[in-house]
């Protein structure tokens, strides 16, 4: 399968995307569990600092009682079994608080607290002045409830420190993968980075060459339309002195064959006469050739100069009247809607029209009265879809001309707008067979569309397509 140079970079962005978010929640797992490492440490510390407190101070009363006991000196109880008991009850509090979030420590400070209230009852009564006497058998119970609270704390100490070497577990694991992914990750990150600057360069290399070369098409192309419009020109300037060069022997002909005919008309056998005809008549139809030929190679010949609004209900009304005459002898009836006002040379309309009707009127059916239909339609460029993508948002005219005529066959609809192309034979129908041709010409010039629809024995039907506007000509080829 081949990927094009475009593929291959959105592919090696999107891989380098996909590796660089994955080392980013990588970088974040690890740094969320280094955050949390370090606040359950904290937490333990805490936790441990609040029960040494606690056990110290326990240790502390006990202390100051054995010493009162031994000494009977009173600065012992001094603070006195109270205080000491409500230092410890705070502390106490402090580390419930710390270990609200945790059920299982919670339970084991239940139990530390029953066993402080015993303790705290053993050195209130210990601390009695009135009954130093009897406190021997206090000391050993005294021993016992402290022995069952360091067990207490010993437990809650081993589960924080527990706590901790999870966290310091999960912390390694972590920081293992951490350092492998990030260098994966910076290499594949770095190996994309280095095929995307070579792709980039080749292409951009290529594309400076396609450029140059572009450049390099683009001047010849120029050099080109301008010596066919050159070449165009001179055809012109030729085809025009050729005609013009054709016309005087064509009337030396005419005038000679002329002579002939009055000065030995009654001298020249009947054959001889039927020849001179049939020249004379060849003569004619040479001539009227030339006239169309001129007419041909003039059709469709616009300048900006010559690009105007015409108004086509107008121009119409003055096809019509010049064909007065024929339209009357033929008796053909016209149906037509309002058309718009479209940007173009007057005389290739008005040569485009008269044409187009000429050409039904001529080939009008001997079994019904001649109609011709004409309508209209605005459409957009897409709506057509027959112009290129630059021209969808374009406005253009769509004119159908519709006759009931002989028609032709739907397999001829490219060929009438031939030069010189007939359908029939001159015996048939008079003409040269450049009056479609000229119209194409003259629509083509007017960057329009013109084609042709038929139906034997029922009718033709010719499509007209321009733009209401003409864009200006620009000088570069390409546009």
């Amino acid at each position: 399968m081949h990927f094009s140079v475009q593929k291959k970079i959105r592919l090696g962005f999107f891989i380098a995307f996909t590796v660089i978010v994955t080392a980013s929640v990588f970088s974040y797992l690890v740094a969320k569990n280094l955050l949390d490492n370090a606040a359950r440490l904290n937490h333990a510390i805490e936790v441990s600092k609040r029960l040494e407190v606690i056990t110290r101070q326990l240790k502390e009363a006990e202390a100051a009682i054995r010493g009162y006991n031994l000494t009977k000196d009173s600065t012992f109880l001094n603070p006195s079994m109270q205080e000491r008991s409500n230092r410890i009850e705070r502390e106490y509090l402090l580390l419930r608080k710390i270990t609200a979030d945790n059920p299982k420590q919670q339970q084991r400070l239940d139990t530390i607290r029953q066993l402080l209230a015993v303790k705290y009852q053993q050195l209130k009564v210990a601390g009695d002045k009135s009954t130093l006497v009897n406190q021997l058998s206090s000391v050993k119970e005294g021993e016992k409830s402290m022995d069952l609270i360091d067990n207490k704390v010993r437990e809650m100490i081993r589960f924080e420190e527990g706590q901790v070497q999870e966290k310091t577990e999960l912390f390694h694991f972590f920081a293992v993968m951490w350092v492998p992914m990030i260098f994966i990750s910076s290499l594949v990150a770095i190996l994309i980075g280095i095929y995307s600057y070579v792709t980039l360069n080749r292409e951009f290399k290529l594309q400076l060459h396609i450029e140059s070369r572009m450049r390099s098409y683009q001047r010849d192309l120029q050099q080109n339309i301008s010596l066919l419009n050159k070449t165009n020109e001179e055809l012109e300037q030729f085809a025009y002195v050729a005609s013009h060069d054709l016309q005087e022997p064509l009337r030396k002909i005419s005038t000679f064959s002329d002579r002939l005919q009055m000065k030995y008309k009654d001298q020249l056998p009947a054959d001889a006469t039927q020849l001179i005809d049939r020249m004379v008549s060849a003569v004619s139809r040479m001539r009227v050739l030339i006239n169309d030929l001129l007419i041909f190679s003039r059709a469709g010949r616009i300048t900006p100069e010559s690009i105007t609004p015409v108004n086509m209900n107008k121009l119409l009304q003055e096809v019509l009247s010049d064909l007065e005459v024929t339209l009357e002898e033929k008796n053909v009836l016209i149906n037509y809607d309002q058309l718009p006002v479209i940007e173009g040379s007057h005389t290739s309309f008005h040569q485009l029209f008269q044409n187009l009707l000429a050409n039904s009127i001529k080939f009008a059916s001997s079994d019904r009265r001649l109609e011709i239909n004409i309508h209209h339609q605005l459409l957009n460029g897409k709506e057509l879809g027959i112009v290129k993508e630059n021209r969808w948002n374009d406005v253009f005219s769509r004119i159908s001309l519709a006759d009931n005529g002989i028609g032709f066959e739907q397999a001829y609809a490219e060929r009438i707008f031939l030069i010189f192309q007939r359908l029939h034979g001159i015996s048939e129908y008079s003409g040269t067979g450049i009056g479609l041709a000229i119209c194409k010409k003259i629509v083509d010039s007017h960057n329009g569309f013109i084609q042709a629809y038929g139906v034997p024995n029922k009718g033709a039907t010719f499509v007209i397509i321009l733009p209401l506007k003409q864009k200006p000509q620009t000088d570069d080829p390409t546009a």
